[in-house]
């Protein structure tokens, strides 16, 4: 189920026995853990009624010997185990101990024989795609038994935007679209990094004035989607001293060059197809793109009709291929980065 679907079920009806949180998503995981603690513990019981173990640190025989033990202070209890791979058997084959474990939790399922007791494992440590989908997947296997699982999956970019307007909203920030979509993009739709920055960017303003990008910039760690933004229309214009400007801001704030570049390839991509399909307002732009499959915010698609504008087509294609040459040059055997993106500057204001 998704952490959504565990909160409506959570107010319907009383808290299962045992769950098991399955993914990386720190800020679902935050809002689940509260509203199940405020569930089933008193505000008075809470010291008591709530334990917490790490299976890095104990074994998960440990831990289920404690989820069977009755308090004397607490009516209610949560037990709370993180590092929940750790239980996963090691090597070719599993040891004595880690199968009786297995085998204890099995019994423990069939006859969680505590009332007023919740167990819930996290499993927080592997992602769902990529490299970690192997690794998640036994860690599924090991605790299928568990008949309720909440995936805490990363957020879309989607579902970030969505999350930052209704933070914004309920902090009485006044923020346009535009400004949430820098604000997502700079934190990587990071949900817990997105909560604190409209927190400190509501400290900043007071609530008195809009945001601007300037406060996102000046307030955002890694907001550096705008400057390379910047260095894109700078180099549209033809305007060296801005663009090595802004490629000096990039390198101050720790920016990655061969990210930057890839930024700087794809929107020079997206603007080619758009002048190729004949777009003219970012509003087709959009269209165009969503109907390809490719997912664009309005913000997005008016840099794009900018850059369109910015580039007539012989300098939009000399562009694309320059940065071809400088993405090779940078995967040489370890240029200075600096000098492949001054010289790539040089050669688009020539």
């Amino acid at each position: 189920m998704s952490p959504d679907q565990f909160l409506q079920r959570l107010q319907k009806a009383p808290p299962a026995p045992v769950y098991l949180f399955l993914g990386p998503e720190v800020y679902q995981l935050s809002a689940c853990r509260r509203a199940l603690v405020d569930k089933v513990l008193a505000p008075e019981d809470r010291e008591n009624g709530l334990s917490r173990h790490d299976l890095e640190e104990t074994t998960l025989a440990a831990v289920l010997d404690d989820a069977r033990s009755l308090s004397l202070f607490a009516p209610n209890r949560v037990v709370w185990v993180s590092g929940a791979e750790s239980a996963l058997p090691r090597g070719r084959a599993a040891s004595d101990d880690e199968n009786a474990a297995a085998a204890d939790l099995s019994a423990y399922l069939k006859y969680p024989n505590t009332p007023g007791c919740v167990l819930v494992f996290e499993a927080s440590r592997y992602d769902f795609e990529g490299e970690d989908r192997a690794k998640i997947e036994r860690v599924q296997k090991f605790y299928a038994a568990i008949p309720e699982v909440v995936e805490l999956r990363p957020y879309t970019l989607e579902s970030a935007r969505r999350l930052a307007q209704d933070l914004a909203k309920g902090a009485g920030l006044e923020i346009g679209l535009s400004e949430i979509g820098l604000l997502v993009e700079s934190l990587a739709s990071d949900a817990s990094r997105i909560a604190n920055e409209i927190e400190k960017l509501r400290l900043y303003t007071g609530g008195t004035r809009k945001v601007t990008a300037d406060d996102i910039l000046r307030l955002v760690p890694n907001a550096q989607a705008s400057t390379i933004f910047a260095l894109v229309g700078a180099l549209g214009r033809g305007d060296r001293k801005r663009s090595l400007d802004s490629l000096d801001t990039l390198l101050r704030e720790g920016e990655y060059l061969p990210l930057a570049l890839t930024f700087l390839a794809t929107q020079f991509r997206l603007a080619m197809a758009a002048r190729e399909a004949g777009l003219k307002t970012s509003q087709q732009i959009q269209a165009h793109f969503t109907k390809q499959g490719i997912r664009i915010w309005r913000d997005r698609a008016e840099q794009v009709q900018q850059t369109v504008s910015a580039f007539p087509n012989e300098k939009l294609a000399r562009a694309i291929q320059k940065v071809f040459w400088a993405d090779k040059a940078l995967r040489d055997t370890r240029p200075d980065d600096r000098v492949v993106m001054e010289e790539l500057v040089l050669s688009l204001t020539s």
